[in-house]
């Protein structure tokens, strides 16, 4: 299968370079990757910049943009076929409930699905850890199933790893989005010249973590994973809203 991995920590990531080695035996693989850490660029692309790719000694290609830059100028430009499966990560650090919102690793999948690609975000649950060979072997059993399986075509698979060895997580359960409070103050600072400036603070804590939430599936020890779709109507809201529009 061909395959674009991509990622938001940037070309250099430790979780990129474990889930290439679990995938290079049976899959055709590139890598295009952001030339830095883009960790919380969403959906943006770079409009104001012409974009520019340099191989790593790695084979890696780095891109001096956006994780979707990455993806787009693969699909679009770089690549001689199209990808058969775009998949993005492993990320440094859980991707659960809203965080989906903020995500460079889940753009960089959504990017994929735009163009029509089965397309898959990971994240192992830890910024650091020896748990990535894990989380890789994860998304080989995922690929693999896939292949036999296809995606419907609208969907994404946000796939969350707890930070554990492979024989200790406990299965993988189907989930939906969990949601947290609000985020919590920003941290005001003082620059070296005395100008202020704001530093984001943690995240804010779980609010909807129960049973059958990607919060929940990973603090039992399973793998989460969340079909995502890349239509966001709020169907549910339709008549409501026509009913409502009829008022003004």
């Amino acid at each position: 299968m061909r395959i674009l991995l991509s990622n938001d920590d940037g070309v250099f990531a430790q979780g990129l370079a474990e889930l290439y080695q679990e995938l290079k035996e049976d899959h055709e693989i590139t890598v295009i990757a952001p030339d830095r850490n883009c960790s919380g660029a969403s959906n943006a692309l770079s409009l104001q910049q012409p974009l520019r790719m340099e191989q790593m000694q790695s084979g890696f290609y780095a891109v001096n943009g956006t994780p979707s830059d990455c993806v787009h100028v693969g699909v679009n430009s770089f690549l001689q076929q199209d990808p058969e499966l775009v998949i993005s990560g492993i990320n440094h650090g859980a991707n659960l409930g809203d965080d989906v919102i903020y995500s460079g690793t889940v753009a960089a999948a959504t990017e994929g699905r735009y163009m029509g690609l089965p397309a898959i975000a990971v994240s192992l649950c830890a910024h650091t850890s020896d748990n990535f060979v894990s989380a890789a072997k994860f998304v080989r059993r995922i690929v693999t199933h896939l292949q036999a399986h296809p995606l419907p075509p609208d969907q994404i698979l946000n796939v969350n790893i707890p930070d554990l060895p492979y024989g200790e997580i406990k299965g993988i359960k189907v989930t939906r989005q969990g949601r947290r409070h609000r985020a919590k103050t920003m941290i005001k600072d003082t620059d070296p010249r005395g100008k202020t400036i704001y530093w984001y603070g943690p995240v804010g804590e779980e609010q909807d973590a129960g049973p059958g939430t990607d919060f929940h599936a990973v603090s039992e020890g399973f793998c989460s994973v969340t079909p995502l779709s890349v239509d966001m109507t709020a169907h549910q809201s339709l008549e409501d809203v026509r009913q409502w529009i009829t008022k003004i």
